[in-house]
Parts: structure tokens; C-alpha cells; sequence
């Protein structure tokens, strides 16, 4: 079997720790034109249960045509296994209804890639001539 190279699944391990798999929102923008763009900022429970001031960022990329998530990317603990994870979902064509009809496990952070429900505005696709 040949392998693909799309939609690999990238981890950096700083603090703290980046994961990402498929599109950015420019590349989305560029091949798909319409996209939703959906993300969240928030405190880990287990980081206010311990006082610590850790952040999680996340943000799910969708065409807006077929509902087909074309990236996820997040920058917080736990980011490269929760991406390992969500890297099958990609490489299958799993669409945003997919993932809000999954149930998350509570509490978690991976819980808030099935949790998100509002959009942000989308950068626009500029045309060759353009850039």
C-alpha cells in the first residue's frame, strides 16, 4: 500500500504541547471557499481543581458545503494524543454533525472537539490575482 501524506497528524511537544491534522483555515479557505470555523478557550478542570493557570485553545475547520471536518488543531496539555485520536475521524470524512452526535467523555478536555457549537467568521478565500 502507497502511503498517503495527506492529513498527517503533526505534534509538537513544548509546553505546551501543540497537535494538529488537516487544513489550516487559509488552506480550507483556499481549496473549499466557505468554511465554518469553530473554537473554544478554557481552563481545564483539572487545572482549577489544582490552581494552576493552564489554557487549552482548540479549533475544528468544516467546509461549509458537505460538513466535512477538514482540520483540528489545539495547543494544550494532552494536544498530541487527543489529535492522534481525532486523526482517524479526519482520514474518514467524519463531518461536524458526526462529531456533535458523539457523546464526550465528561470531564475531559477531548470532550470540547464534540461540544462546539459556535461559529467564528472564516477568512475569506482570495483568488491568485488577488494575492
Amino acid at each position: 500500500m502507497n502511503m498517503n501524506h495527506n492529513d498527517v497528524p503533526t505534534a509538537v511537544f513544548s509546553q505546551p504541547p501543540v497537535g494538529t491534522v488537516g487544513l489550516t483555515e487559509e488552506q480550507a479557505a483556499a481549496r473549499f471557499g466557505k468554511i465554518d470555523v469553530y473554537t473554544t478557550r478554557f481552563r481545564p478542570m483539572k487545572a482549577t481543581l489544582s490552581g494552576r493557570n493552564e489554557r487549552i485553545f482548540m479549533k475544528l475547520v468544516v467546509d461549509s458545503a458537505t460538513d466535512r471536518v477538514l482540520g483540528c488543531h489545539m495547543v494544550g496539555p494532552d494536544a498530541p494524543e487527543i489529535i492522534q485520536g481525532l486523526a482517524i475521524a479526519i482520514k474518514c470524512g467524519a463531518t461536524k454533525r458526526q462529531f456533535d452526535a458523539t457523546v464526550g467523555i465528561h470531564p475531559s478536555a477531548a470532550e470540547e472537539f464534540v461540544t462546539m457549537r459556535d461559529k467564528r467568521p472564516a477568512p475569506v478565500a482570495q483568488s491568485a490575482a488577488a494575492q
